[in-house]
């Protein structure tokens, strides 16, 4: 397959991530179908379309004839061979379940035309713990997008031992046209490039206020204004969810056995709390706006 002959996208899951992959596949002329079997978060991805779209005109971003466009190439279903069946490219974004998504691919290896590519966007789950599950291993790929998605440029893609070259340079160009920076990760490794390094970032930073060496505020005040990052690692843990940053963590830890990968006292604490970030309301900063 050539990227000039993806036309149909289809994006499994209409959370956060899902909904914002999608839409931007949408304003960068691809036909969209955003799918999730809860019809409930179907009409939350709608209706943040209907707000979205119309927001980007008033700020000057699109046109009124672009943003119209992009409205009329998207459609939402909760029923999965309607989304997939005539699908060129398939990303999906569901939680963050090994088991999950292995079933995922299962039914989409059923319903997709065989010459489909199908492309996981976990954020530390490796391609190779799915692909046993389908007969199209050259055609299953990480394809890792951030969050925001419609705001964040980078896009990771890792070629996993079973992935073509063909494959590899198509999802490189198709991020490209979806308006990407795209890198290419020749190996699989665990949580890529960016959560490699912001793993490590994080894991001392909590171990400094486990440490009770400084206060997470104080922390995030050092690495922006020192280091010059948009937001210090507390800030960031309740924006990607700090139970993310810890299913990561334990996915590290049981995959090599090495207890610095442990996640630290203070994320088990918030977990067993469920004070998971801004998506619970509080996480190391409370969002009276969440709630």
């Amino acid at each position: 397959m050539r990227v000039e002959e993806i036309k149909k996208v289809c994006v499994l899951g209409c959370g956060n991530m899902g909904s914002q992959i999608a839409l931007n596949a949408a304003i960068h002329g691809f036909e969209v179908i955003n799918m999730d079997v809860k019809e409930e978060m179907v009409a939350k991805a709608s209706a943040f379309k209907d707000q979205y779209l119309p927001g980007r005109v008033q700020k000057g971003r699109l046109t009124e004839e672009q943003a119209k466009a992009a409205a009329q190439r998207i459609s939402y279903t909760s029923d999965l061979e309607k989304a997939a069946g005539g699908a060129d490219f398939v990303i999906e974004a569901v939680l963050e379940r090994l088991d999950l998504k292995r079933q995922v691919f299962r039914e989409l290896d059923r319903i997709c035309k065989p010459d489909t590519i199908l492309a996981t966007n976990s954020s530390f789950i490796i391609s190779s713990k799915i692909v046993d599950v389908t007969k199209r291993p050259e055609k299953v790929c990480n394809m890792h997008f951030f969050n925001p998605a419609l705001v964040m440029e980078l896009v990771e893609v890792v070629q996993g031992p079973h992935t073509s070259p063909e494959t590899a340079n198509v999802v490189m160009e198709l991020a490209k046209k979806m308006g990407k920076t795209p890198v290419l990760l020749k190996k699989e490794v665990y949580g890529f490039l960016v959560n490699r390094i912001l793993m490590a970032l994080m894991d001392e930073a909590t171990w400094l206020a486990d440490m009770k060496v400084a206060s997470p505020e104080d922390i995030d005040t050092a690495v922006t204004k020192a280091l010059g990052h948009p937001m210090g690692p507390f800030r960031l843990m309740d924006l990607t969810g700090i139970d993310l940053h810890y299913d990561i963590a334990m996915e590290l830890y049981r995959d090599t056995g090495d207890p610095k990968h442990k996640p630290s006292p203070l994320i088990v604490e918030k977990v067993t709390k469920g004070e998971f970030g801004r998506k619970s309301g509080k996480g190391w900063y409370e969002y009276k706006e969440q709630k």
